[in-house]
């Protein structure tokens, strides 16, 4: 017998509520210029850096959440750019076609 089935032994006019733990990122507002995707050496390390994005700037702060948790990598979120940690061009370049973004690779 399982810890919730014993709960609803114990209380069987409780109702349980599901919570949905995926995110809804389909309201990011997509646009019609593209995404610079560039690659930089800061301090002798890699960084992966993506601008030109004229959205909400709370859109683009849930996009480099998203990325971040996607790649499993640090980075930040300052002056209108994402700075992520490490040379991940491609794999942001497909994660973002895949949401519908419009991407541009430069540099390197």
């Amino acid at each position: 017998m399982d810890l919730q089935d014993q709960l609803k032994n114990l209380f069987p006019d409780h109702k349980i509520e599901e919570q949905d733990n995926t995110k809804d990122t389909s309201n990011v507002w997509l646009q019609d210029e593209p995404i610079i995707c560039k690659y930089e050496k800061r301090k002798g390390k890699p960084v992966t850096i993506l601008e030109g994005y004229n959205g909400a700037t709370s859109d683009f702060k849930i996009l480099a959440k998203d990325i971040k948790t996607m790649l499993s990598v640090g980075g930040s979120f300052k002056d209108d750019k994402i700075i992520i940690q490490g040379d991940y061009r491609d794999k942001i370049m497909a994660f973002l076609k895949d949401k519908g973004f419009k991407v541009k690779r430069v540099g390197g």
